[in-house]
């Protein structure tokens, strides 16, 4: 069961979107984006948070060079925009869809204090999940700056396996079904497309694992 969507068996996205509270639900509307249009930029007002019903949202900033930086790029079930609950007034990255057809349910961060308020159970939840998000977030700028190319490789299948793994009965392998291309990877963890394949390729000649599409396999060894 994906991690993305559950945080201590509680579905995150049930959990959060108004439009399952009944006090919300006429009100609340879900907003529509196509590839490349901007949910919002940096130095926007930060008044909202935004959880992803389907598709794919890129979230960086621009360097002084005006070079891009990528931070992250999330998926169906996740949340982003978090900081806004944190008293953070304007946007410090830029949010931008991936994908032709993506769903986003925006969330006021007056509606997400009011849910916080009213159920002390929720808000400890949703702490915790913005703690896991930023000691995430952390920890893959940590392998950007000080690890080699095959090492942020790597690290970043261990953080794919964490989220999205499981154990083929079968054969004992990892099975990873994981919603990035190789794209979205390369651009994670800071190379090139090509030296990301040839990384994987040269992991699938020593067995270490399989790769095809969305899938990685990590072979069991003994």
């Amino acid at each position: 069961m994906k991690k993305t969507w559950f945080l201590e068996d509680v579905n995150v996205f049930g959990l959060l979107c108004p439009h399952k509270f009944k006090r919300f639900k006429k009100s609340h509307k879900f907003s529509q984006y196509k590839k490349r249009d901007y949910i919002y930029s940096e130095d926007d007002n930060a008044n909202k948070v935004y959880l992803i019903e389907k598709g794919k949202v890129k979230l960086g900033y621009y360097g002084e060079n005006g070079e891009e930086v990528i931070k992250a790029i999330l998926t169906k079930g996740e949340l982003f925009g978090e900081k806004a609950i944190l008293g953070v007034e304007n946007r410090t990255e830029f949010a931008q869809s991936l994908d032709h057809n993506t769903s986003i349910c925006p969330v006021s961060v007056e509606t997400m204090q009011d849910l916080m308020r009213d159920n002390e159970s929720f808000s400890l939840k949703m702490y915790k999940f913005l703690g896991i998000r930023f000691k995430k977030l952390e920890r893959r700028l940590e392998v950007l700056l000080f690890k080699d190319t095959k090492t942020r490789v790597l690290e970043f299948i261990k953080e794919l396996e964490d989220d999205y793994g499981y154990c083929c009965p079968e054969t004992g392998d990892t099975v990873i079904n994981h919603p990035y291309t190789q794209k979205d990877i390369a651009t994670l963890i800071g190379t090139s497309r090509p030296t990301l394949n040839t990384i994987l390729n040269e992991l699938k000649s020593v067995d270490t694992l399989d790769f095809n599409g969305k899938e990685i396999r990590l072979k069991q060894t003994d």
